[in-house]
């Protein structure tokens, strides 16, 4: 509603505010960390999105391997079934053996190279599925270090409002533990 001469303020907005326009060093030096926090913390949150994003790319690879593989065995379930109706006819009296034994080599044949297809398909889900993992174990490193670093900045802007220097400190202990965690997702450990 700023735009009808009416807009709310937080209690650090206005601290923040006189900060800028007075020579206090304290106020300052929190103003500047809390802006290379919250800049870091956006850089955490694109990279937890990114990750999130490759995790369920990945994760859809895998289900569309998955339904191929699965479309490979009814392919080399339906060539069974005509493999076993023509060593069936093999039995029959009054039947071309030769037809149907060229038949049933056939289909053997052509089943080891679907069942081929249908291993590599599975494998490759496997593989998918995997990488899918792995993206969301670092999507959620990369969301602890985005919290830690937001959490920061709420210490931070406490700290602006009572000026105590022990939550000084904290906020940057906690400011350090985001960092860690963002190195760990970026290491991918």
């Amino acid at each position: 509603m700023s735009g009808h001469g009416f807009h709310v303020h937080g209690p650090h907005d206005h601290e923040v505010e006189h900060a800028a326009h007075g020579s206090d060093g304290f106020s300052n030096k929190i103003a500047v960390t809390t802006a290379i926090l919250a800049t870091v913390g956006a850089i955490f949150g694109y990279q937890a999105g990114a990750t999130q994003n490759n995790a369920a790319l990945y994760k859809n690879n895998a289900a569309i391997k998955k339904t191929e593989a699965s479309n490979q065995w009814n392919y080399y379930q339906a060539k069974s079934n005509k493999q076993n109706l023509a060593e069936l006819a093999l039995t029959l009296p009054g039947t071309d053996t030769e037809k149907y034994k060229a038949e049933v080599e056939r289909y053997k044949s052509e089943k080891a190279d679907i069942k081929g297809k249908a291993e590599e398909l599975e494998v490759s889900a496997v593989n998918w599925d995997k990488q899918s993992d792995e993206q969301m174990h670092q999507h959620h490193r990369w969301a602890q270090a985005m919290t830690a670093e937001q959490i920061a900045i709420s210490l931070a802007a406490i700290t602006l409002l009572t000026r105590k220097k022990w939550l000084e400190y904290a906020s940057y202990g906690v400011a350090a533990a985001g960092l860690g965690l963002g190195v760990l997702a970026w290491l991918h450990l």
